[in-house]
């Protein structure tokens, strides 16, 4: 009997669920505006996670928020390159978010003024901050989908703080 109750005590003492559930992060939404400029088209942020959780970066185009990494393929434009591809990318470790783009052609100089202003001026992106169990597979929440990881987090983002950078 003495052996019995020594093994359950470490039975229940070495219980892990770490897996489906992470209690040290409270997901959170933030929008992120800014003017991308030379030399380096990057807008930075500051953030406070754990190392072990994820960033989301959506971009607002129009009236709904578009998932990035995204690539968009400029319309072929007198006195401009053909083929021009412009990239919104982004990367953050536990304290910073830095979103970013690149491309492959010379954005100060070959671009017409509606597509800098289109692109790269006045930019709002929102920032989602959530726990790694979920962004590793363990849910099956489409974090493509900004109203879906909305719900999944039961994230209230109607009054959004937003943070001018560059």
């Amino acid at each position: 009997m003495l052996l019995l109750a020594f093994v359950s005590l470490f039975i229940f003492s070495c219980k892990d669920d770490d897996d489906n559930q992470d209690f040290d992060t409270y997901s959170q939404v933030r929008d992120a505006t800014g003017t991308f400029t030379s030399p380096d088209f990057t807008l930075s942020m500051d953030i406070s996670i754990e190392s072990t959780d994820v960033v989301l970066v959506y971009r607002r185009v129009g009236n709904v928020w578009q998932i990035i990494p995204k690539t968009y393929y400029l319309d072929d434009v007198q006195n401009y390159p053909t083929g021009r591809e412009l990239d919104y990318d982004f990367d953050f470790n536990t304290q910073e978010v830095n979103i970013r783009t690149s491309a492959n052609f010379n954005q100060l100089s070959q671009m017409s003024p509606a597509e800098a202003t289109q692109y790269l001026s006045n930019q709002t992106f929102r920032v989602v901050l959530v726990p790694a169990s979920a962004a590793k597979g363990t849910s099956t929440v489409d974090t493509s989908d900004y109203n879906a990881v909305i719900k999944y987090y039961n994230l209230n983002d109607s009054n959004v703080k937003n943070v001018k950078v560059n």
